[in-house]
């Protein structure tokens, strides 16, 4: 039985199809929204400090996240959970769902629900595919919505 349900949630178009599916899907159970904030997008690498600047963009990304948690509560009607984590989004994604989560309070989870944009070929060589590193890595199963 699904009960617990996490949705990988960034506010793309991809995001969107995903949390609408996983309502319709599974509205009557408890749905966690997951943003992934990528240190790698302000800068950060391994061994080296915190870029200038960095403290103001982390600031800014738990912002944004809290204002796309609010826009899908707006939204659906529904009081979601939330949860923000900081890594790379597949394996921070894969993480939560195996129940590794800085929240004490955290759900486990019965399924991961996550978008795609369905790229083939080269480009998805080239770009990788968070959603096939999430379906290849989680210990529950997933679902990809395109």
């Amino acid at each position: 039985m699904t009960d617990r349900i996490l949705v990988a949630y960034d506010g793309t178009p991809q995001a969107e199809d995903a949390l609408e599916f996983a309502v319709e899907e599974w509205g009557a159970h408890e749905i966690t929204l997951l943003y992934v904030i990528n240190p790698v997008e302000a800068g950060y690498s391994a061994g080296v400090g915190i870029p200038s600047g960095g403290e103001e963009w982390f600031e800014q990304a738990q912002a944004d996240a809290d204002e796309l948690f609010a826009e899908a509560r707006e939204t659906y009607g529904i009081e979601f959970r939330t949860e923000k984590a900081v890594g790379r989004p597949p394996q921070t994604i894969v993480n939560v769902a195996g129940g590794e989560s800085e929240d004490v309070d955290a759900p486990t989870y019965d399924h991961v629900v996550i978008g795609s944009h369905g790229r083939t070929g080269v480009s998805r060589m080239l770009l990788g595919s968070v959603a096939e590193k999430v379906v290849r890595e989680s210990p529950i199963p997933v679902t990809v919505v395109r």
